[in-house]
């Protein structure tokens, strides 16, 4: 099935102001190019900072006392932690150089949570000394923390809950497990301090998390009368996010046919780029989640608990973009083959089994006198043939030329660096921080 450039499906992506500003700015994302000689990550701390509000906004309208710790693992990127710095929010690490790194960008120890897996010794550690809050996700994790912490200085924790809807997942303990971790937590009360209780479900979905931390308020209730004060609940990440008008993904996803990517390309499943409610609206959503007759909200009032919560990638929606140079394009059967500067690893869904599905925007180097929309599909510069970092045939304005740049929007959110190489000796694309001053772009690289 050949289908020319007017029978192929767009996504052009929802932008906001700062990106269609930048991008408009040829001349500024050409002298990047220029300074840099490959692909970029160009980031706006002033979006990640609205975002960050409007999640501590919810919380103050809301009447609930919490805390919004950044998801660091979404981006690397330093400007963000001298945002959360400086809007006293917290900062979610699973790794001593995270932790460092945050540390180091001005977040106070104690604005910091460290989660995932079973954590090495060193970082117990380092977060006892600089007075984090841990979440511990099994009972050997515990002792090993109850042993760091007669020496390292006493620890406050998290006990992380296996959710009931997911009984086969490898994080949380399970019903028996947390039993046996709160009493050891009342026995070693002098090293120890269960702060409270923590989840993270998967899937975007506001409900589950609002009923899981209904239930999660009765189990600080039953830990309290055992004179442990237990006083918050974290309900993790996960926020939905928007990148794409609600009709043309609701056209993609009926409508989706192999025909429309390079060699008919399958996927099993994609990000949801069009949903609702969407990030500090979702979360509104779930404290709006009601049980017996009264919301979330109203229980933690009542409860004197706070709520803890580690959005990532709603954060660093519509934070960030990726600049490919492109380095040729070639015409094959119905559809040709563009070849960019950089690798797709750098988009990072085509190495989860998934595509990035945004239309990236062609920004020419020079503007065709007759210009003729072309379909392509995007190939990195590597020697490998699944280097691919748009398997879908998307729809460019004119042919592409060595020299123009392909911009893939919204990429901040784990897109940028999460499996990131220097396969073939290529160095990792830098990020570029662009801040407006006095109605013109400043750009630095991120420290």
């Amino acid at each position: 099935m050949d289908l020319t450039a007017h029978e192929l499906p767009t996504l052009p992506a929802l932008e906001p102001e700062w990106q269609r500003a930048v991008r408009a700015d040829r001349r500024l994302l050409a002298d990047i190019h220029h300074a840099v000689g490959g692909p970029f990550h160009v980031v706006h701390p002033p979006r990640f900072a609205a975002n960050l509000a409007a999640f501590q906004d919810v919380l103050t309208r809301s009447g609930v006392r919490g805390r919004v710790y950044y998801g660091k693992k979404a981006n690397k990127a330093g400007c963000w932690l001298a945002v959360a710095a400086d809007l006293d929010a917290g900062v979610d690490v699973a790794s001593e150089p995270e932790l460092v790194h945050a540390l180091a960008h001005g977040v106070r120890g104690r604005d910091i949570g460290v989660t995932g897996a079973a954590k090495t010794d060193a970082l117990l550690r380092l977060a006892a000394r600089h007075d984090c809050v841990v979440a511990v996700d099994a009972l050997d994790e515990l002792e090993r923390a109850g042993e760091i912490a007669r020496s390292a200085g006493r620890l406050r924790i998290l006990l992380r809950v296996l959710p009931p809807a997911a009984p086969h997942s490898r994080f949380g303990a399970a019903a028996s497990d947390l039993a046996r971790a709160v009493d050891r937590c009342a026995e070693l009360r002098e090293h120890l301090e269960l702060t409270g209780f923590s989840f993270h479900l998967d899937g975007y979905e506001a409900e589950p998390r609002g009923e899981l931390a209904h239930d999660l308020i009765e189990l600080c209730t039953r830990t309290r009368e055992r004179g442990l004060p237990v006083s918050a609940i974290s309900i993790g990440g996960g926020f939905a996010c928007r990148y794409v008008r609600d009709e043309d993904w609701a056209a993609f996803t009926r409508d989706q046919h192999d025909a429309w990517f390079h060699t008919g390309r399958r996927f099993d499943k994609f990000y949801p780029y069009a949903q609702q409610p969407t990030g500090a609206a979702m979360l509104e959503a779930v404290l709006n989640v009601r049980r017996w007759g009264r919301t979330l909200a109203d229980r933690l009032r009542a409860a004197d608990i706070d709520l803890f919560l580690e959005p990532g990638r709603a954060l660093l929606i519509d934070s960030g973009f990726t600049v490919f140079p492109v380095l040729g394009f070639k015409q094959n059967a119905e559809y040709g083959i563009t070849t960019a500067h950089g690798l797709s690893m750098s988009v990072s869904e085509q190495w989860k089994g998934s595509e990035f599905l945004p239309d990236p925007i062609l920004i020419p180097r020079a503007t065709d006198p007759d210009p003729r929309p072309v379909a392509s599909c995007v190939g990195g510069a590597s020697c490998m043939e699944y280097d691919i970092l748009t398997w879908r045939k998307v729809v460019l304005p004119q042919r592409p030329r060595p020299g123009d740049l392909l911009l893939y929007p919204n990429t901040a959110g784990y897109q940028m660096d999460k499996n990131e190489s220097e396969f073939h000796q290529l160095p990792l694309p830098p990020k570029i921080v662009v801040t407006g001053v006095a109605h013109r772009w400043q750009w630095r690289l991120d420290r």
